[in-house]
């Protein structure tokens, strides 16, 4: 019973749209605008850093906190793994927003910031140095993404955690394919910081 309220509960945690109603809140509607992604980096491009930031924390957030309360409540690794997977599932595909939600990179931080931490500030510098020499977030993130499997495996968290982190950096990477496309096409913006 805890375990199926626990997944219920990630996944609509997961499908808040914190970029959106940001966006609402400021008169403008974020898919609408920019890249037209619900995530922090168009929030702050479109609407403001600080309601960018706003969106950055609330997504971290969502990761965050299934991870935390599921080892709270003493649940086993592989239902926290699922009630991860349903948060970041919930933040691509959220029921509030037909299904069409954001790329998962803020959310997947939270979720690893609570399950690995310590991978998670490599992942962390992984992308703030790829980022810093290219402007580009978009290729930070997938380069953080792309290692995660490999950085999870090298400090020896459980199997099911580098299953988890292959799982997320796929679906990173696959979610950032207009980003790819403008990238190797020379179109993608660079992100002034």
């Amino acid at each position: 019973m805890a375990a199926g309220f626990m997944l219920l509960f990630a996944y609509l945690l997961g499908s808040i749209p914190a970029g959106f109603l940001i966006g609402l809140l400021s008169g403008v509607d974020i898919r609408r605008a920019g890249s037209g992604n619900v995530g922090a980096t168009n929030v702050a491009r479109v609407v403001g850093r600080k309601q960018g930031l706003i969106t950055l924390l609330v997504d971290i957030a969502k990761g965050f906190i299934p991870v935390l309360l599921s080892s709270r409540l003493e649940l086993s690794l592989a239902i926290t793994v699922l009630a991860a997977s349903a948060a970041f599932l919930g933040h691509l595909y959220p029921v509030f927003l037909k299904f069409q939600g954001g790329k998962g990179v803020a959310t997947a931080l939270g979720i690893f910031l609570a399950a690995a931490p310590l991978a998670s500030l490599i992942l962390v510098l992984v992308f703030v140095v790829v980022a810093a020499m290219s402007r580009w977030v978009s290729l930070a993130s997938m380069a953080a993404a792309a290692v995660a499997p490999l950085v999870l495996w090298l400090f020896s968290y459980p199997p099911v955690l580098v299953g988890l982190g292959f799982f997320i950096g796929l679906l990173i990477v696959l979610r950032h394919w207009e980003n790819i496309r403008r990238l190797i096409a020379g179109t993608e913006p660079r992100f002034q910081f």
